[in-house]
């Protein structure tokens, strides 16, 4: 498979065409940010440990029927995936309040809610992603309704396949944000990435943090955090 030109640049990640257009490689970089890009840092190997711990992660939901863009691991930094049409909306799914929900309506952080919460973000950095619902995804043109319907609904089997992978290993899995694409055919799938940069997981008995708050908030041992996981994850059966 012959890699062309670089076509998107992330803030973790970077796109690159291939010979087939219905393909693409994303490569995983050792940028690490935080507050919507106003903390900036590399990382020796993080995207090394991403890709890996990404891999692992998908194998799993797509062998549990979740549709998703992955194909193959080409490399230690890179991941051959389908060509989707990205929706520009990030789904957060809160199973314990933490972060952001944490501070803007004042609830401790490690509350356990009596429902699971889905959000929406909507993908824009000069406004700065802001929180929206169905009708404003809806009114700006990024899904319609029954794109949302489908989203849900593979954000509710995601959800419950990630808690028992993740509680399989001893993590809880407090929150995590995801993306969704279409590909050429018109099917809605999982997309980007599932790793510490985009979950937020705790060790089952001690609350640690294993996940990039260990960035945000100046915690250290980051790299030895998002290894912890990655090593717990190959002990799955």
């Amino acid at each position: 498979m012959k890699i062309l030109d670089k076509f998107y640049e992330g803030k973790a990640k970077q796109l690159y065409r291939t010979e087939d257009p219905n393909l693409v490689v994303m490569h995983y970089k050792d940028d690490t940010t935080a507050y919507n890009g106003i903390k900036k840092a590399q990382i020796a190997n993080k995207g090394i440990i991403n890709n890996k711990i990404s891999t692992i992660i998908y194998k799993r939901l797509m062998a549990l029927g979740i549709p998703t863009h992955y194909v193959d691991t080409l490399n230690e930094r890179d991941q051959l995936c389908k060509r989707v049409t990205i929706f520009p909306l990030e789904v957060v799914v809160r199973n314990i309040i933490a972060g952001s929900m944490s501070r803007r309506l004042d609830i401790p952080e490690g509350t356990k809610p009596i429902n699971t919460i889905y959000e929406l973000c909507y993908k824009n950095d000069s406004l700065g992603d802001p929180l929206i619902n169905d009708h404003h995804a809806v009114a700006v043109g990024a899904a319609t309704y029954d794109e949302l319907k489908v989203i849900y609904e593979l954000t509710d089997r995601i959800n419950n396949a990630l808690k028992n992978i993740f509680l399989e290993v001893g993590v809880l899995l407090v929150d995590f944000k995801i993306e969704f694409g279409k590909t050429s055919d018109g099917e809605i799938v999982l997309a980007d990435e599932i790793s510490p940069d985009t979950a937020r997981l705790w060790d089952v008995n001690t609350n640690r943090k294993l996940d990039k708050d260990r960035f945000r908030r100046d915690l250290g041992d980051v790299i030895d955090a998002y290894l912890d996981i990655y090593n717990r994850l190959q002990t799955l059966k």
